[in-house]
């Protein structure tokens, strides 16, 4: 079992008027976990990773892994008594070494015998699929190799936490996809808890068992990416995850009235009082084409790119801005019919309209 709890988490860089790096995070890693930590640059990821390895003391409260006390007011663990493994976005391999012994660098510094720690690198290199590899050094690798050199490193220490530092980032796109499904047969292997940074949201969509989204330090939302997706707890998630448009509208009794569009199926939001509120729509909840009588309002296409099969589209709705997808090509200037077929309910950000005519942009697409 590999439980890590972070209770009140906070870093702070520099004086006491200086905004927190991390600012009192609180969540539970469960064992096993696929966790992700999803955010932009700078919001403080690579803090907390440094924090929960050891890397960095805590300014205040406290990490534990199953119970025991690694960072905090009673003491602090140093990196080496956390038995934790690091994946770097830099490979960290030495590069005067071999690949087996890059390889079996932690079971010779833990003092095998070298029949031992060949034995470990031969088992490890074969399951990354690098066994011919192993007298090359890192710098005949290409880039994937390497990582997964780092990869079969972390399993040759026999880690039960795993921490990745945007692993991917490096790597060229067509890589990727390659990689993603390589970490993701690692962990089933490993069995390791994980911890995986990125400011990637479809990294961190398509191998997440939860997502922490993280801006200024904090933890906006911890949820499965499905969740975050149709049901995002602020404005401010659902405009980074994901593509989507927020419109001015009203809830009365669980109905929600959308401006120059009426009544809309909007999905429940329990959490959400009546009154003015923003709802936010998916581009899978627009409908095109149609007629008057099924409901919905002209809109004048403002934005139309094809993405292989769809035609990603942006909508204006004199003045309210809609995302679309539709498998028919169309082109900026064409007025089509848009329906909204669904919605999720959310407070009204600071800040935000409550009429079209103060509308220019309400959506803020995440590429």
């Amino acid at each position: 079992m590999t439980e890590l709890r972070l209770t009140n988490l906070s870093k702070r860089f520099g004086g006491t008027g200086d905004a927190p790096a991390v600012d009192g995070l609180d969540a539970t890693v469960r064992d096993g976990e696929f966790f992700v930590v999803l955010g932009p640059s700078g919001c403080g990821k690579s803090t907390l990773l440094r924090l929960i390895a050891g890397l960095e003391t805590v300014s205040g409260g406290e990490i534990r892994c199953d119970g025991a006390l690694w960072s905090g007011a009673g003491g602090h663990l140093r990196p080496e008594d956390r038995g934790v493994g690091f994946v770097f976005q830099s490979y960290a391999l030495w590069p005067h070494l071999t690949v087996e012994r890059n390889v079996s660098f932690p079971a010779e510094v833990a003092g095998a015998a070298p029949r031992d720690w060949k034995a470990l690198a031969a088992k490890h290199l074969e399951t990354v699929g690098l066994t011919r590899f192993a007298e090359r050094r890192p710098a005949e690798l290409s880039g994937g190799q390497r990582q997964r050199v780092a990869l079969a490193r972390v399993l040759a220490s026999d880690a039960r936490l795993v921490l990745m530092d945007e692993p991917l980032a490096n790597l060229d796109p067509h890589l990727r996809a390659t990689m993603e499904a390589e970490f993701l047969e690692f962990h089933r292997l490993s069995g390791a808890t994980t911890v995986y940074i990125t400011h990637d949201q479809r990294e961190a969509m398509g191998m997440a068992d939860r997502i922490a989204v993280m801006m200024d330090g904090r933890f906006l939302q911890v949820d499965a990416p499905e969740t975050l997706y149709w049901r995002p707890a602020t404005a401010e998630v659902a405009r980074f995850i994901g593509r989507g448009a927020l419109l001015p509208a009203t809830r009365r009794g669980g109905r929600v009235t959308a401006e120059g569009l009426g009544e809309v199926p909007a999905r429940d939001n329990p959490a959400l009082a009546d009154g003015f509120c923003a709802l936010f729509v998916r581009p899978e909840e627009v409908r095109l084409g149609g007629d008057a009588a099924e409901g919905g309002a002209e809109a004048r296409v403002v934005r139309a790119v094809y993405r292989g099969g769809v035609w990603e589209l942006t909508l204006d709705l004199g003045g309210l801005r809609l995302e679309a997808v539709g498998p028919a090509r169309v082109r900026v200037g064409d007025i089509v019919r848009a329906t909204v077929a669904g919605g999720w309910p959310l407070p009204a950000p600071e800040g935000f309209p409550m009429s079209r005519n103060a509308v220019e942009d309400a959506f803020v697409p995440a590429e």
